[in-house]
């Protein structure tokens, strides 16, 4: 906790004073650029990866990036999409997995669910097509937890893509061009980003090219 408050003297001491304008500007309002629907991972610092000032990114974080599907109209993963799109305008959403999410291998080894029901309550929105590649898994044997966990958080950000898809906000934003929707996946080791590609459907290295407007935010 000292640690905490040392940081906060440090802000406001040296931090704040620098950038005492900027925060005036955002007292007024937000208007972020993007929706980042990440993992709650403590090694996960979606700032400080896409180094960004205060007001750029709308983070919504909980365990595994998940988004319920729309039949789940109270959750406040929802409500906050909600407001991105409709109150915020933002244009662009992403949903960002990461290496070795704590949830993805608890959603694979199953290994607390009496410890920790609440949890498994809540992975219940890795969705059906995590759950048909749980069950791939267990047939083939042969796949190693870690290549099994991999697969999983790539699959994972694909069914909730397919979940924020279906969002009344979002699917309008989607029919009339105002919405755009990326995967990503952050290598906590390398530092880097794997993207969708809406092409191939695979996971390439995340580019910044004009041209590049489905494995990147515009």
């Amino acid at each position: 906790m000292q640690r905490l408050l040392d940081g906060y003297a440090r802000f406001r001491n040296e931090v704040f004073p620098n950038h005492s304008s900027l925060f005036a500007q955002l007292a007024r309002g937000q208007k972020p650029e993007v929706c980042l629907i990440t993992c709650s991972d403590s090694r996960v610092m979606p700032e400080m990866i896409l180094q960004c000032d205060p007001g750029q990114i709308f983070p919504i974080r909980n365990a595994g990036n998940l988004v319920p599907p729309p039949g789940e109209s109270h959750s406040g993963v929802t409500a906050t999409v909600e407001y991105a799109v409709k109150a915020l305008k933002v244009a662009d959403i992403v949903v960002c997995g990461h290496t070795g999410c704590g949830a993805m291998k608890e959603f694979l080894e199953r290994k607390h669910v009496e410890e920790l029901p609440l949890v498994h309550a809540w992975l219940r929105h890795a969705g059906p097509s995590a759950k048909w590649l749980r069950s791939l898994f267990e047939e083939a044997g042969a796949i190693s937890l870690e290549k099994q966990t991999e697969l999983l958080i790539q699959a994972n950000v694909m069914t909730q893509l397919n979940h924020l898809a279906q969002q009344p906000a979002v699917a309008e934003g989607l029919a009339n061009g105002t919405v755009r929707l990326h995967g990503w996946v952050y290598d906590i080791a390398t530092g880097e980003i794997i993207a969708l590609d809406n092409e191939s459907g695979a996971f390439l290295p995340l580019t910044v090219g004009a041209d590049d407007e489905n494995r990147r935010i515009a």
